[in-house]
């Protein structure tokens, strides 16, 4: 699809999220953009040069449709990137990305720390059905990076902070690394935020966002970007997996979350302010274990994600507490305005323990095999916050 210029592109952040990708409805002068739920569209009187396959032509709603084309200008806008692709799901970005960029023989590097789909796409799926080599490592050791490539590696995958310990790693560095082998690198940009993190300006070549969490913002529709400033690989992308394997976005998902975009950086900048001050309450507070969370001192991460992470540390704090699994699953029930549930990124606060039999666990650092809780900050008041797990402490006797 032809990229639209950013008319907003010397604006803010705040003015961008609200004003790239919108316009008048040219039918009705409806000042918001309307939903599309057509599946079809005309096509032209001349078929001779129509691609089916193609996404340059609204013709079939797996190709694209209006929606989507405008929430993947905002998208591109929040990252000060040239183009954007709007998917179904976070994890069907991820998916759409590595579909397209390997092939069987290549070698991918990527974190003994992920998000639980990256963990079974690269542990099991794309190394035993397509025959690519996967190798995990400690993405903080930059010299276990630089050890893990081989002369196959094609793609260098990163989360940073990491779900769900919270880890930092220097994007630049491991950008450079992989670069000067002949390596893409792509990084999950969810924990951190487009308001937070811009790694396609630390050398990134391409990012992933899940749109489900911070940018939608209200618990209600699902969706994943891939960003980048390489058009011709962006065009494979759209050809080969939004196309071709269909992980499309629906009308209904992507006028949802481009509604959500619009107060997105308000929304996090009071999620960064309340997630400094809870880290910092929780890491005084007897029985808690650890708080990993970028924005603290005391963190190892501290400086890293000091230099790259440009305007606040982010919504999610992992910590951990002296308590068995089922002390901390009975904390969580225990909570009267934080909610007990998977995700991250609501309105609402969420929370979810990470259990000590999770098959995954002997790859996270010692400290966070028991007791370990994984923390979304929502926009309620820091003090209810705050309040909320002081008393769910003491019911269990913390």
């Amino acid at each position: 699809m032809a990229k639209k210029a950013d008319d907003f592109k010397d604006y803010d952040i705040t003015t961008r999220a609200i004003h790239t990708g919108t316009a008048y409805d040219m039918e009705t002068g409806a000042v918001r953009r309307p939903l599309h739920m057509a599946n079809s569209f005309k096509l032209p009187d001349d078929l001779s040069k129509v691609n089916y396959s193609s996404t340059d032509l609204l013709m079939y709603a797996r190709n694209g449709n209006p929606n989507q084309h405008w929430l993947e200008e905002k998208i591109a806008s929040l990252h000060n990137a040239d183009d954007a692709i709007v998917l179904a799901s976070g994890v069907g970005a991820l998916h759409a990305l590595f579909w397209t960029l390997l092939k069987s023989g290549d070698h991918v590097v990527y974190p003994k720390v992920s998000y639980m789909a990256v963990y079974r796409m690269f542990h099991e799926l794309f190394n035993v059905k397509f025959g690519v080599e996967t190798q995990m490592v400690d993405m903080t050791d930059l010299k276990a990076v630089e050890k893990a490539i081989t002369p196959e590696t094609r793609l260098v995958h990163i989360e940073t902070p990491d779900n769900p310990t919270n880890a930092v790693t220097d994007i630049a560095a491991v950008a450079e690394i992989a670069h000067k082998n002949g390596a893409l690198l792509s990084v999950d940009n969810t924990f951190a935020s487009p308001l937070n993190q811009h790694p396609l300006e630390l050398g990134a070549d391409f990012v992933v966002e899940s749109l489900t969490k911070f940018v939608n913002g209200h618990g209600d529709a699902q969706g994943g970007a891939i960003v980048s400033n390489n058009l011709k690989m962006m065009d494979e992308i759209r050809y080969e997996a939004q196309v071709n394997v269909g992980a499309v976005i629906s009308p209904f998902n992507a006028w949802q979350i481009f509604r959500g975009s619009v107060t997105f950086p308000l929304r996090m900048q009071r999620i960064n302010e309340s997630s400094q001050k809870i880290a910092e309450w929780l890491e005084k507070r007897k029985n808690v274990t650890f708080v990993s969370y970028p924005g603290l001192k005391s963190n190892s991460s501290h400086q890293i994600a000091k230099k790259q992470m440009h305007s606040g540390y982010g919504g999610v704090i992992s910590f951990g507490v002296m308590a068995d699994d089922k002390t901390v699953e009975k904390i969580c029930a225990a909570l009267k305005i934080i909610t007990f549930a998977v995700s991250l990124g609501h309105d609402e606060s969420l929370i979810f323990p990470q259990p000590s039999y999770d098959e995954r666990i002997n790859l996270y650092p010692e400290k966070f095999r028991k007791g370990f809780i994984r923390f979304s900050v929502g926009l309620e008041d820091s003090n209810d916050i705050i309040g909320d797990l002081d008393q769910a402490f003491k019911t269990v006797g913390l």
